[in-house]
């Protein structure tokens, strides 16, 4: 569970039809700098993990255990949004130094970003090995203090995004985030693989409070227009719960780097009532990660305030 005393979740009843189920209730700090955070994204050049292709021998270097009191120092955010592809180790005894890390920075978790899955595939052997990356980091959210975890998705050779056998793979990692109290997030990511609409046609169809959306304001600008992002992140506030990623430039593959609507974007998240926080994920490949976040700090509280 979370320490903070601003941020907590909790267990109430949810009717379903007539079962009743838990529902998690996070409750979300009221000043705007308390709801921002930051993720480590942007800063995967300078962490040292073995599981982190992007580490950048040209910059200094980073444990994951500094990024807590790195993001208060940087820009006085209290709140940090991790990967896990920069955690160093999943040793309980490293878990818990992180752990500690965040408490001694004074700040606090709120979303744990892992990995993609294969829930596309009609292969239960496939869909096996899915969930148990998915739960084990489900399992390492819950012993770290996170709240809910984002899982990515990814299509096989051969496969394709069908929401209903997304959402039919899906509904056991949902059943194990919801017996441990972990929201399991998806975002709008990879432009095939993570359409918001499938996204959004996939989590009515599992219709849990365990499984919702984790809009991202520029991630749908890869191959789309305007107007399809911005319907894609209306259609995922539907269905938000504690996280949204702010970013104000997207570098497509093609290495054009396409402006974010952020006046827009928010817009349609007060639009929305959400109360939930934002992470920003300043794009790298655009610029200097520390100076680009200390520009979406600045944007986003100029937003809220």
């Amino acid at each position: 569970m979370l320490s903070s005393r601003r941020a907590f979740l909790k267990l109430l009843p949810f009717a379903a039809g007539t079962a009743l189920a838990q529902i998690p209730e996070l409750h979300f700090p009221a000043q705007p700098r308390d709801r921002l955070a930051v993720t480590s994204w942007p800063f995967r050049a300078y962490i040292v993990s073995p599981t982190n292709p992007n580490r950048k021998s040209s910059v200094p270097g980073m444990d994951l255990t500094d990024f807590p009191q790195f993001v208060v120092e940087k820009f006085g955010v209290r709140n940090i949004n991790p990967l896990a592809a920069h955690f160093r180790s999943t040793d309980p005894a490293y878990l818990d130094a992180f752990r500690s890390a965040v408490e001694k920075a004074g700040s606090h978790l709120v979303d744990l970003g892992i990995g993609a899955g294969d829930f596309y595939s009609s292969d239960p052997a496939v869909q096996q090995q899915a969930f148990a990356y998915g739960s084990k980091w489900v399992d390492i959210a819950s012993h770290i203090g996170s709240p809910s975890v984002r899982q990515h998705l990814r299509v096989r050779p051969g496969d394709k995004p069908d929401a209903a056998l997304l959402a039919q793979a899906l509904g056991r990692l949902v059943e194990y985030g919801t017996k441990r109290n972990i929201v399991i997030n998806l975002e709008n990511d990879d432009r095939i693989a993570e359409d918001p609409f499938v996204i959004v046609a996939a989590i009515e169809k599992v219709n849990s409070p365990y499984l919702r959306a984790l809009p991202d304001f520029g991630n749908s600008l890869a191959g789309h227009d305007a107007e399809y992002s911005a319907n894609g992140v209306a259609a995922m506030l539907k269905h938000v719960f504690n996280m949204c990623h702010v970013k104000d430039v997207l570098e497509t593959e093609g290495g054009q780097q396409v402006k974010v609507d952020l006046a827009r974007m928010f817009g349609l998240a007060k639009q929305a009532s959400y109360r939930g926080y934002y992470s920003m994920e300043f794009d790298t490949d655009a610029g200097d990660p520390v100076v680009g976040t200390k520009n979406l700090v600045e944007t986003t509280l100029k937003y809220l305030g």
